[in-house]
């Protein structure tokens, strides 16, 4: 099956309420895209959000940066640990990948 009919499928399962859930991962196979803001603002650990909803969370600048690298924001050299910086696909003063656009 290729991606593409896998997607549509999926998004029909989910319109007709059968979606389906992979008992591996743990969580449902409908789950890409933009994490809501309700999940990324919840209390639930990085470790319970899956990777794709983490980075997403990340990105929106809901959730605090796990990383030692320095960015230039405002002028200044600074480094962003522990710190809720939007990325640049959401209009934050971080770059935007090329591998992100």
């Amino acid at each position: 099956m290729r991606a593409k009919e896998f997607t549509s499928q999926v998004n029909q399962d989910v319109a007709e309420g059968t979606e389906q859930f992979c008992e591996v991962c743990g969580g449902s196979l409908a789950e890409s895209g933009k994490a809501s803001r309700k999940l990324c603002k919840s209390t639930k650990p990085n470790s319970e959000l899956g990777a794709s909803q983490l980075s997403s969370c990340i990105s929106q600048g809901f959730r605090a940066r796990a990383t030692e690298k320095k960015f230039t924001i405002n002028r200044k050299r600074q480094k962003i640990k522990g710190k809720k910086v939007k990325g640049g696909n959401y209009g934050g003063p971080l770059p935007v990948w090329k591998g992100n656009q």
